[in-house]
Order: structure tokens, then sequence, then C-alpha cells
């Protein structure tokens, strides 16, 4: 419980090795989450629409709006678990207010405003695609960079 007043993760090597553990597997989840999307929506905004719009060139179906629901759901879900988890170990190990700040609040904006931003797409047009998959890649950059700079500090200490 003294880490939790001080800071301090050298006195309990046991919590230490566990945040390492905890912050290596949400860092794994979100390369992973890239890679699912990729498959099931696509990564590009012209890939996405394809998905959410159909293309009767090419015999591809629209995605049911129950699924795509669905999806973001999940990721909404999946966000704010990962999100949280892996801000509270960062705001534990890093000391720059200003930096820690503004990467936090984009981090978030991102996070929630992607899923969202996919509804919306899905009702306004391909031209909201494009705000997803930059909300996307930033909201995961963002995770990566906030769970790399947390991963450096606890194996600094």
């Amino acid at each position: 419980m003294k880490f939790l007043v001080s800071k301090n993760s050298a006195p309990a090597p046991l919590l230490r090795q566990l945040m390492i553990a905890v912050t290596a597997a949400l860092l794994l989840y979100l390369l992973l989450d890239v890679v699912l999307h990729g498959y099931l929506i696509g990564l590009s905004p012209q890939a996405a629409a394809q998905t959410l719009f159909g293309n009767e060139e090419a015999f591809v179906e629209p995605i049911l709006f129950e699924s795509l629901l669905l999806q973001v759901h999940i990721d909404l879900f999946m966000a704010l678990v990962s999100l949280l988890i892996l801000v509270a170990i960062y705001l534990r190990m890093t000391q720059k207010e200003k930096v820690r700040t503004g990467v936090l609040h984009s981090l978030f904006m991102a996070a929630l405003g992607a899923p969202l931003l996919l509804i919306v797409a899905y009702f306004g047009g391909s031209f909201w695609l494009y705000g997803w998959v930059g909300a996307f890649f930033i909201w995961h950059l963002l995770g990566l960079f906030v769970g790399t700079a947390a991963l450096k500090r606890l194996f600094a200490s």
C-alpha cells in the first residue's frame, strides 16, 4: 500500500512485475486491435466504405446495422477498460504535468470518438470515415506511446 502513497515501486517488486505484465498485455491488445479492425472493417476510408455501404460491382453486401452496433459497443467498452488501466499506471509512473495532460486528453477523446465516428459515417456518408481512420490511429498510437512510456519508467525503477 505504500506505493499508492509514494509512487515508489522499488519496495514492492511483485507489484512492479504485475504492472509490467499488465502494461505489456495492453500494448499487445492495442496492436492486435489494429489487426482485427483491418480484417473486419478496413484501415483505409475506401475499405471501410466498402464494408459499411457494400459494393454492387464486387458483390459485397453492406454490413448489418446490428453488427456495426455490436462492434461499436465492444470497441467502446474495451477502449474504456484498457484506457482506465493504462492511464492509471501511466499517471503513477510519470511526473511531467503539461505533457501528461495534453496526451491523456487527446487519448481519451480519440478513443471515444473513433467508434462514434463510425456510427456517424454509417448514417452521414463516407466523408466521416476519414475522421474515423484518423481518430482510430491517433488513439492507438497515443495508447502505444503511453504504454511504452509507462513500461520505460517501470523498468527504470
